[in-house]
């Protein structure tokens, strides 16, 4: 889990909550230690608590290199995944069926389901403090919110493969689940209050069958100012460069950042050196770790050299999905006069229900929908319709079908 932002000035006085009130728990790592921690999680009551370190900005891949688990009844526990993944079954099969507890689900789901693990419920306290509406949705500020606890910054960025973990570090990770349930009930109890549990429910039963994202395509194209590279030939130099570090760092396991920074594969583009000697002498590459690949990184930017102009990227990226709404008036003047209605309708509406607006309607789905229009007639239930395919929940349509299609019916065109 990343950082807890640090607490505002003018936060709710809290207690600092420093330890775990059982101590820290140790790391298990072992098939017979797992099936122990099974077991006790087992004989436990109510949802499990469930958070996960990663080390992003270290590692090529996204797994799990600690798991921290906490129930009512069996206490914390802290597993390490990497010695034994196939010895994992006995958790698995324990987690299978009871609530889960997760702030910010996104980022701990995959590399939990990459492992095996299995999510039948869901309490994600990051969206359920969205749907209250809360300005600040961090852990440490929910948790003084709610708990009238203090959760101190800790080693969320920390690199969490290293062996072993340092003390301080545990202690940071166990405290991550301690109050997770007890936030959850409290936060529960809120969206009670606010008459928006439903709304809760779908969301989360929407996350957890969320298909997985494609890949982006043309990723190179992310690299940090390539905005600066002016001609497809440096395009090109770019694209091998960044391909050269994505094959070493996938295969070491390691951030490719760290293999080589984006700064230098701009400055080997924009110098478009003729030869290893000449890209040794650029900042960076001449250095004793880069100098060792030297050929490496030559070797991409010769291939870039040698492609014939029909092989060169184009100088913008191929757009795909809609143009920018900023652009909508000369190729879509009806869908633009949609947007120019809709969108401020949808955040009137959020406004009033005390939910962000990207929460109450996905802004891909209201851009699609006042680029396509609706079928006339135009009425609540061919916007609800239309919604739905866009995958919109129920609450979601309840809250917007009907202003929306006023809205839009009204329109000239």
């Amino acid at each position: 889990m990343s950082d807890p932002a640090a607490p505002a000035e003018d936060a709710t006085p809290t207690t600092p909550l420093l330890e775990p009130r059982e101590g820290v728990p140790p790391v298990l790592s072992s098939a017979g230690q797992f099936a122990d921690a099974a077991e006790r999680l087992a004989a436990g009551t109510g949802p499990i608590a469930l958070d996960t370190e990663r080390a992003s900005g270290y590692r090529y891949s996204q797994r799990a290199y600690l798991i921290q688990i906490r129930r009512t009844g069996s206490g914390s526990f802290l597993i390490d995944p990497i010695e034994e993944p196939d010895a994992l079954d006995p958790l698995i099969e324990v987690l299978d069926g009871p609530e889960w507890v997760l702030h910010a689900a996104d980022q701990d789901l995959p590399c939990l389901r990459d492992l095996g693990f299995r999510a039948n419920d869901l309490f994600d306290t990051e969206l359920a403090g969205r749907l209250l509406g809360l300005t600040r949705v961090n852990l440490a500020a929910m948790v003084a919110e709610f708990l009238g606890l203090g959760l101190q910054k800790g080693h969320g960025a920390a690199d969490w493969s290293r062996r072993p973990l340092p003390p301080e570090w545990l202690n940071y990770a166990a405290l991550d689940v301690e109050v997770l349930v007890e936030l959850r009930d409290a936060m529960d109890a809120a969206l009670g209050d606010a008459e928006k549990q439903e709304w809760a429910v779908e969301e989360f039963r929407y996350v957890l069958g969320r298909p997985v994202s494609p890949p982006r395509t043309d990723r190179w194209r992310r690299t940090a100012n390539i905005h600066t590279i002016k001609t497809a030939r440096g395009l090109a130099t770019v694209r091998e460069l960044w391909a050269a570090r994505e094959e070493i760092a996938q295969r070491r396991d390691v951030a490719p950042g760290r293999v080589l920074p984006d700064s230098a594969i701009i400055t080997a583009a924009a110098a478009a050196p003729q030869s290893a000697g000449d890209l040794t002498k650029l900042p960076v590459f001449g250095g004793p770790r880069q100098r060792k690949q030297a050929a490496v990184w030559m070797s991409a930017i010769l291939r870039a050299r040698d492609l014939t102009d029909k092989e060169l990227p184009p100088r913008k990226a191929p757009t795909t999905g809609l143009p920018p709404i900023s652009r909508w008036e000369p190729r879509n003047p009806e869908a633009a006069a949609r947007a120019a209605t809709v969108r401020p309708l949808i955040k009137e509406i959020a406004e009033a229900h005390e939910v962000p607006a990207e929460n109450l309607l996905s802004p891909d789905l209201v851009r699609q929908l006042c680029w396509d229009g609706v079928p006339a007639p135009i009425t609540a239930e061919a916007v609800d319709a239309a919604l739905a395919a866009g995958g919109a929940r129920t609450w979601q349509r309840a809250l917007t079908a009907a202003p929306i299609a006023a809205a839009i019916a009204g329109l000239p065109g």
